[in-house]
């Protein structure tokens, strides 16, 4: 039988991850991201599919980051009827983002139209609601850490730990065409070695064909510890000059990661002892579930748990969810440190604190995260001396600190090691990535001798 992957979202481009694999007349989905950027392209990009919905048999998700599972309900809307099989943890977590991604988009839609009636502008309309969101997980079938599961007579999958947020999963298909097999891996997104909370990823050995991630193809991190020591040097700046840090984060994974540095500098008094607010009520769900689905955990983090010491149990951490305590933070001029979602401040609270403290140059904006292109996130970082937000202009004078130490991507070194376990492989397929970090890392691997290709949008291929 002929086995074909489609590239469907996530090639030469960061967002909107989204693989379609046909082994027969078995459809198999990988993801179904969110493609992120601009009001315009965001609503047509995530509306348009090139292929059947209706005619998907089986999907498999690698974790819960709205790039790569928030175009669920919109496929459900359009017949998506298989069972997506998940990681529990990524099954829950998928269950909470989904739900506020809707709301989210319902809130900025809200918004957007109060603007756009008084301007006399087309009305915008959410891509899926909160309600219609939740139905969303009713479909999902949890998948224990390599248990291999049959998705149809001749394909088998397996989920391995991919290290990269709780209960992100490497996929592995293992296909049979008579005496022929074939083993396909899907690492996108891939995590690094060594970061608080999580288990190191696990490479899968003896792969034919890689979908692999390119985020930080062309760039080598700097250590995990670099990030902590570089947080304590910002926030203490900021705090000296009376100013309010605006962290914006990803509620899943990052936003827990910095709780977690903070907490270790604020036990050894390496920064002042001021007011820290993680605004997300999506947040203190999502860190809840960390001492839920524990067995995701790396050692370490169970050990504290177990003895009492919760890493998310600050004396001076409060969790928001109400509006109005969130608008209070804006009215308060105290020196303090504000967690907050969307981790490329495309959406959420995080725009209003921006919109709120944006011009003052004692603020900082501290930016622990990848910023895709054509978000307000990548302006921010580019340091653009005025930047739009809810439609209206605002000087950035608040002082932009990034630190990549963070990241939660594997870097090149990483992926070349990824790659070099996972051999023999026939071809490597790089998405997940800005066109020069892609192009950076297949230089390298093709001087390694490998077959390797970057395929484009909607780009089919055939596995010999």
């Amino acid at each position: 039988m002929a086995v074909k992957i489609k590239f469907l979202g996530g090639a030469k481009t960061v967002t909107g991850s989204s693989h379609l694999v046909t082994a027969g007349k078995t459809e198999i989905l990988l993801d179904a991201g969110l493609f992120q950027g601009h009001r315009d392209a965001f609503y047509t990009v995530n509306t348009t599919f090139n292929y059947n919905p209706r005619t998907i048999n089986a999907m498999v998700l690698s974790h819960a980051h709205i790039d790569h599972c928030g175009n669920i309900p919109n496929l459900i809307k359009k017949g998506l009827r298989c069972k997506i099989y998940a990681t529990a943890a990524t099954k829950d977590l998928a269950n909470l983002m989904l739900i506020d991604s809707g709301k989210i988009q319902e809130e900025d839609v809200r918004y957007v139209n109060k603007i756009n009636k008084r301007l006399g502008l087309a009305l915008r309309k959410p891509l899926y609601t909160a309600k219609e969101a939740s139905r969303a997980t009713k479909i999902f079938r949890s998948i224990s850490y390599n248990q291999k599961f049959c998705i149809a007579r001749d394909i088998c999958a397996t989920i391995t730990d991919a290290g990269h947020i709780l209960g992100s999963g490497i996929i592995i298909l293992d296909i049979k065409d008579g005496e022929r097999s074939l083993r396909l891996g899907y690492a996108v997104d891939l995590g690094r070695r060594d970061l608080p909370l999580l288990n190191d990823p696990v490479i899968p050995k003896g792969l034919d064909y890689l979908i692999m991630e390119s985020t930080y193809g062309g760039r080598s991190h700097r250590p995990i510890d670099e990030a902590q020591s570089k947080l304590r040097e910002a926030v203490s700046r900021a705090i000296r000059r009376g100013g309010k840090v605006l962290i914006p984060a990803f509620t899943l994974e990052r936003t827990q990661e910095v709780v977690y540095f903070l907490g270790e500098l604020l036990k050894e008094k390496l920064i002042p002892s001021v007011p820290i607010y993680v605004d997300s009520p999506l947040a203190t769900d999502i860190t809840d579930l960390f001492e839920y689905h524990m067995d995701s955990l790396n050692d370490k983090t169970r050990q504290a748990f177990s003895r009492g010491d919760n890493p998310f149990e600050l004396l001076n951490l409060r969790f928001i969810r109400e509006q109005k305590d969130s608008k209070a933070l804006n009215i308060d001029r105290r020196p303090m440190i504000i967690i907050a979602g969307s981790g490329m401040c495309e959406s959420g609270r995080m725009l209003h604190h921006l919109q709120n403290n944006i011009e003052d140059s004692r603020n900082m904006i501290l930016v622990v995260g990848y910023m895709a292109r054509d978000t307000l996130g990548r302006r921010i970082v580019e340091k653009l001396p005025f930047v739009r937000i809810f439609g209206v202009e605002y000087e950035l004078n608040a002082e932009v600190v990034v630190i990549n130490a963070f990241s939660g991507h594997a870097d090149q070194g990483e992926l070349l090691e990824f790659v070099t376990g996972s051999l023999p492989l026939k071809k490597i397929f790089l998405v997940h990535g800005e066109p020069d970090q892609s192009q950076a890392l297949y230089d390298i691997l093709n001087q390694k001798g490998l077959d390797v290709s970057i395929p484009d949008k909607d780009e089919e291929v055939l596995l010999k």
